[in-house]
């Protein structure tokens, strides 16, 4: 009897415990929501799945909820000047309008480019500049003052028909010296469309928060490149890289240059007549050095079966990208060349957009406007957007 007494007694108390323990975790489970539970407020998304429709292992994840987009991101360098040349600023985002194609484009940020800036110089440095290049080698010192600042970094490229890397990346005044000093001239070809695309490419690796420049100093035309123009600027498109350019004369590296036997004249674009019958086209236009809208000119480059050419790469790399063309016959003129460049990094805007008509393939014209009056504005002529994939 006293047996049977004592294992009721166990009995009870085993069924106190396990009933202890289940309403423990039941008040766990109000006050503490799963997994599934915390899902549950993005469940009216497209992507999500009924509730009860799936088992709980095939529920999404949190990852699932990631939106994931395609949509362009455009920038727009802008430089805006009184027509007296003097920069203008203190713009905000209502004193611009955009347009894309001819669209009204809402602008997303302003930025008055307080990002440091990544520089690559790339110079010509074959034997037909031997005699300019003691010029070029005392300009270290003003692109470290003017262009580079405090933040900013350089790297400096030397092409003839090869690509040479006189420094990389640094910011120490003393290497960006040295670079420019140390270059020394080399063979005849010159190969500016492979060494701007050299300097593009080392700029796609930087920080994204940084301004990317190229600054050419060079003659206006190519000699020897297997790289077009076209591939350039799809180059330049992708790094979100502008172009500057310093021309080098041509009429000052004829008269200083050793002269080559059988050189080919040359002759003006702008001397050449058109075959009777012949129609005007835009590679005809630029040929004839036409200025003006340069949007048919890009159009054709990228769509032509063939490339077609381009007489003066240098102009094209500049309106493409937003940058400015200059020029120098002397010492002095090189170094206001450069600092004008800087002036300009300095009191540009940078306008980004997302077009609202990214179903239009093919080249989208760039126009923006200011709305204060005698202002003049310059911007890059446009990009080019692909066909999406069907």
């Amino acid at each position: 009897m006293r047996k049977r007494e004592g294992t009721m007694r166990l009995a009870l108390l085993f069924s106190i415990a396990v009933a202890a323990v289940c309403g423990l975790v039941a008040v766990v489970g109000a006050q503490t929501p799963t997994k599934q539970s915390v899902q549950s407020v993005p469940a009216q998304q497209p992507n999500a799945q009924p509730q009860g429709s799936q088992p709980e292992a095939s529920q999404p994840s949190d990852e699932d909820f990631t939106f994931k987009t395609s949509v362009k991101e455009v920038l727009a360098p802008v430089t805006v000047t009184t027509r007296d040349g003097n920069m203008v600023n203190g713009l905000t985002a209502l004193d611009f309008q955009l347009l894309d194609n001819g669209k009204p484009q809402t602008i997303t940020t302003v930025d008055n480019f307080a990002h440091p800036i990544s520089l690559v110089v790339a110079v010509q440095a074959n034997s037909a500049v031997e005699q300019i290049l003691p010029q070029i080698q005392k300009i270290g010192s003003v692109f470290d003052q003017l262009v580079v600042g405090e933040t900013g970094e350089i790297a400096v490229l030397a092409f003839d028909h090869r690509i040479r890397t006189m420094t990389p990346f640094t910011s120490d005044p003393d290497k960006i010296h040295n670079a420019f000093k140390t270059i020394r001239p080399g063979s005849t070809p010159s190969h500016l469309n492979e060494a701007t695309t050299a300097a593009l490419n080392m700029l796609r690796n930087r920080p994204p928060d940084r301004r990317r420049i190229v600054v050419l100093i060079s003659e206006s035309h190519d000699n020897g490149s297997h790289f077009r123009v076209r591939d350039v600027l799809t180059e330049a498109e992708f790094a979100d890289v502008v172009i500057y350019t310093v021309d080098i004369s041509h009429l000052l590296t004829s008269l200083t240059a050793k002269q080559l036997p059988n050189r080919q004249a040359n002759i003006p674009p702008g001397g050449i007549a058109l075959p009777a019958g012949q129609v005007m086209t835009p590679t005809l236009e630029l040929e004839q050095n036409q200025n003006g809208n340069w949007a048919p000119v890009f159009k054709e480059m990228f769509t032509a079966v063939k490339d077609i050419f381009i007489p003066d790469p240098l102009k094209v790399y500049t309106q493409f990208t937003g940058g400015r063309q200059y020029s120098f016959m002397t010492q002095r003129g090189l170094e206001s060349a450069v600092a004008e460049i800087g002036d300009e990094l300095h009191s540009q805007y940078l306008l980004t957009y997302s077009p609202n008509n990214q179903d239009e393939a093919g080249f989208h014209e760039i126009q923006v406007i200011v709305d204060k009056p005698d202002l003049k504005v310059r911007t890059r002529n446009g990009y080019w957007l692909a066909a999406k994939p069907k």
